[in-house]
């Protein structure tokens, strides 16, 4: 069967709208200024932040106000505890599925939080496999998690296809592999030079229907 690699965070779910909404409910519970979100989602940086290095600011510029272990529950469950699977990607899933289709996720992060986060959703009903860099010891775009990846649910390479939202991490780890892609844009616009993806969709949904479709 034909194999869908398919990016977690800001690709199957919408990582971002999980944490902003997390990080303005503890604004809020703290009775600390609402602005302070768009500087809290800058500074955690669709989550490519360093978990660490987050807390350390947080609580640089929070002091007393906000008690370490607030912090340490929004890094650690924020998203993962609010994050949700739209309609059209579930639909889109059983589609590919129902098509004879291998899809697995390939995610960078903690086993831990992004396991949550596949389960919390229903993702672990819909998919075949995941892998997740901290438990293979591997991150995107380096291509021995998508080998491990096609490992896990006993698929070839051969013929497969990627899906996901980050440029370096997902279609640059493809292009290694000689790979076919999607971009999911979400309304950017592509501005590599060095390679390209084989299509470009503006929501994941679309991006499954258009590999499923062509193939």
């Amino acid at each position: 069967m034909p194999l869908l690699m398919l990016d977690l965070d800001n690709t199957l779910v919408d990582r971002d709208a999980a944490f902003r909404a997390a990080a303005t409910a503890l604004l809020a519970e703290h009775a600390l200024p609402e602005t302070d979100i768009e500087w809290l989602m800058t500074l955690d940086g669709s989550g490519y932040t360093p978990k660490p290095a987050v807390a350390e600011t947080m609580a640089d510029r929070y002091g007393t106000a906000l008690p370490e272990s607030a912090i340490r529950t929004l890094l650690d469950r924020g998203a993962a505890d609010r994050v949700v699977l739209a309609e059209t990607t579930r639909e889109a899933l059983t589609k590919a599925f129902v098509g004879g289709w291998t899809c697995v996720i390939v995610t960078n992060g903690r086993t831990v939080q992004q396991e949550a986060k596949i389960r919390n959703t229903g993702l672990d009903r819909l998919v075949q496999g995941w892998v997740i860099s901290e438990h293979v010891g591997q991150r995107k775009p380096g291509s021995e998690i998508f080998r491990a990846a096609a490992e896990a649910v006993g698929a070839p390479l051969a013929g497969a296809w990627v899906v996901g939202d980050s440029p370096h991490a997902d279609i640059a780890g493809a292009n290694a592999l000689s790979l076919q892609s999607v971009w999911v844009s979400d309304g950017r616009p592509w501005l590599q030079d060095s390679y390209r993806p084989t299509h470009v969709a503006s929501d994941v949904s679309s991006a499954i229907n258009f590999v499923i479709s062509t193939t």
